[in-house]
């Protein structure tokens, strides 16, 4: 991004008069306003408000195991192309994490991966990553996890307004599914993150987690009901009663209020962001040397970045070389294969065949693309994509 906000001016001078005008700026009120909006957008029933996308995979995670849904030792499935905060949590609450390969023609866990998988580890829960804007065919990784009785869940930080043919949103298809607001995703409150999920239960102790364990930011028949459970007293001692293991993840009013204001821009910038895609990817068509993405399943693209798939690693330093010469800043296909990252590699021993990912951790990397970029911007990369 070269910007940190869609509309950078207006929306720092607008934070700026917030700021100034506003008297308490620790969560409160707007960020509980944008939580009712995003949840709206999204088309879920609840959304939870965090300090960062990755203080809500935590938090997920924490949730599902106060609920009793989840105990330590079960084992849980992950997309093996991913961000280490997804995986993370799961070493850290004591679970056991399996990694899960993804299919080269769509960077995503598609169907028969996570099916294999069910049937080999006896999973509790598989966690999916929808990959920079992509996904894999989640109607059908759905359809096999309700009938195992897995339990879905979805990292949609880089897939945030992507529609399935099935005209469902990623992000809709999980119990639970995490959104992450940093700079340069589709929406930026410079730091933050979102919880969304049909189950009133799930974000009544999301809201507990995020907070300390405590119940201040429940509703009245909530609170009343946890503190006739548990025997409170009076109001006097439920301000420092606390109900489960939980963490501060609490965001700022300061969060609240981007994310009101950047949500007003949320659909121009996907739109935008899908007609620089598709200027891009039509240069793939005429290129042998690099592979197209299967998107056929997808009926609205959101995409994050653009990822360039070589046929082989050796493709891959001469289409670096070119990126680089042409002053485009890449990065890595998101962490690679997880399994060798060092801090999985430290604290999981077990080590699975994952051919899909270790060719696209290989032969793979991307570029980003946002709305700000020009008819230039777009040029010099398809100058970068074409044949040589």
């Amino acid at each position: 991004m070269k910007n940190t906000f869609i509309n950078e001016y207006d929306t720092k001078q607008a934070l700026a008069e917030f700021i100034l005008k506003k008297d308490k700026l620790s969560m409160g009120e707007t960020c509980f306003e944008f939580e009712n909006m995003f949840a709206r957008k999204q088309g879920r029933n609840e959304a939870v408000l965090f300090n960062s996308g990755g203080s809500a995979n935590l938090a997920m995670f924490q949730a599902l195991k106060n609920l009793g849904m989840l105990a330590e030792g079960d084992s849980i499935g992950f997309s093996a192309l991913t961000w280490s905060t997804n995986v993370m949590p799961l070493i850290q609450m004591g679970f056991n994490p399996l990694p899960v390969d993804c299919s080269p023609e769509t960077l995503n866990t598609m169907s028969e991966n996570i099916e294999t998988r069910i049937e080999e580890y006896g999973l509790k829960a598989f966690f999916a990553t929808n990959v920079l804007g992509f996904c894999g065919d989640l109607e059908r990784i759905r359809h096999i996890c309700e009938k195992h009785g897995v339990l879905l869940i979805e990292d949609n930080c880089e897939s945030l307004g992507t529609v399935l043919d099935s005209n469902i949103k990623t992000g809709n298809y999980g119990f639970g599914s995490s959104f992450s607001f940093f700079v340069a995703h589709h929406m930026s409150t410079i730091e933050g993150g979102m919880v969304c999920t049909d189950h009133e239960n799930f974000a009544e102790m999301l809201r507990i987690v995020r907070a300390n364990g405590w119940d201040r930011n429940l509703t009245a028949e909530q609170q009343t009901r946890l503190r006739r459970k548990y025997k409170v007293a009076s109001e006097f001692d439920a301000k420092y009663t606390f109900y489960d293991l939980g963490f501060n993840f609490r965001p700022t009013e300061i969060t609240g209020f981007l994310g009101i204001k950047q949500l007003q821009y949320l659909d121009e910038n996907i739109k935008r962001r899908g007609e620089i895609y598709t200027r891009l990817e039509s240069i793939l068509k005429n290129n042998d040397e690099l592979c197209q993405i299967n998107r056929s399943h997808i009926q609205i693209l959101s995409p994050f970045a653009f990822p360039v798939l070589c046929k082989t690693p050796e493709l891959r330093w001469n289409y670096f070389e070119r990126f680089s010469g042409a002053g485009i800043e890449i990065r890595p296909m998101i962490a690679g294969n997880m399994q060798k990252q060092p801090f999985f590699q430290k604290y999981v021993k077990q080590v699975y065949d994952l051919p899909g990912v270790d060719f696209i951790h290989d032969c793979g990397f991307y570029c980003g693309i946002y709305p700000e970029m020009t008819n230039s911007d777009i040029e010099t990369i398809k100058s970068c994509l074409s044949v040589a």
